[in-house]
């Protein structure tokens, strides 16, 4: 299990504490990270009295966003693998938006590009003073399609459009600002914290909770007819396939400018 890139544990409370775990790379996400959130929750349905989610990282970091070693090898790849590789980390974010019970995300460190998906889809969002964000697809050539609707959901359209457009990074104090993190505690304070949200939420009607969620969600930006979300996964995954994106990621790998920014 240590080995495992996500780990689970459910306990005698009905909370799933799901922890990303590849601190190596800062818990970026690769194939195998993608595969195994999906396993977790696909068995989520079987857990019985599941009461709420926690989601954390292990390590400094909570989620540096793409595995950019592994997003080059599959851009190289056929349109169905990319396709494929975009459904998968779309489901992944849509799957955690719709859990019928409450996500808590703790959040330290980088939380960068698809990270801040993951977070806009969860339903209580704590950081650690030392947290910082970006929504940096665009530096490399690439785009945030997959996410944006939660992203707005959780930000506004207004601060999306300057997040997503300039992948500047930003703190936790300015995530909270703009509503992306709930709220900002002491790295020392962050599972304590946690604890005290899990606990509050655990004092309240399990059915209730389920129908709450779902009738915000249903006039949210985040839910999605099944074509909608098909052409994000598309423009996705064509665009992971472009020259632009090519060369975005060899700027990264070669730690340079890429050809279009100023020289």
């Amino acid at each position: 299990m240590a080995e495992s890139p996500v780990l689970i544990d459910v306990d005698p409370r009905g909370v799933v504490q799901v922890t990303l775990n590849r601190p190596q790379v800062n818990n970026a996400y690769n194939g195998e990270l993608i595969d195994a959130l999906l396993g977790a929750l696909d068995g989520f349905g079987a857990i019985r009295n599941a009461r709420a989610l926690l989601l954390r990282g292990n390590g400094r970091h909570f989620q540096a966003g793409a595995d950019l070693t592994w997003i080059n090898a599959v851009r190289t790849q056929s349109v169905a693998a990319n396709l494929a590789a975009s459904r998968a980390t779309a489901e992944v974010i849509d799957r955690l938006n719709h859990l019928p019970v409450p996500v808590v995300a703790l959040v330290q460190g980088a939380c960068f590009g698809g990270a801040t998906g993951v977070v806009a889809a969860s339903d209580v969002v704590l950081a650690a003073e030392d947290a910082f964000f970006s929504i940096a697809e665009v530096r490399w050539g690439l785009h945030a399609a997959i996410i944006i609707p939660q992203l707005n959901d959780a930000m506004s359209v207004r601060q999306v459009r300057r997040y997503a457009l300039t992948g500047e990074r930003f703190d936790a104090a300015e995530a909270r600002r703009i509503g992306l993190v709930h709220e900002v505690v002491p790295r020392d304070r962050l599972e304590a914290r946690g604890e005290e949200v899990i606990a509050q939420i655990l004092r309240n009607g399990p059915a209730a909770l389920a129908q709450t969620k779902q009738h915000v969600l249903d006039h949210a930006f985040g839910t999605l007819d099944a074509a909608a979300l098909d052409e994000l996964i598309e423009s996705h995954a064509t665009t992971r396939r472009t020259g632009e994106a090519a060369e975005g990621l060899a700027s990264f790998a070669e730690k340079r400018e890429a050809a279009w920014a100023p020289q």
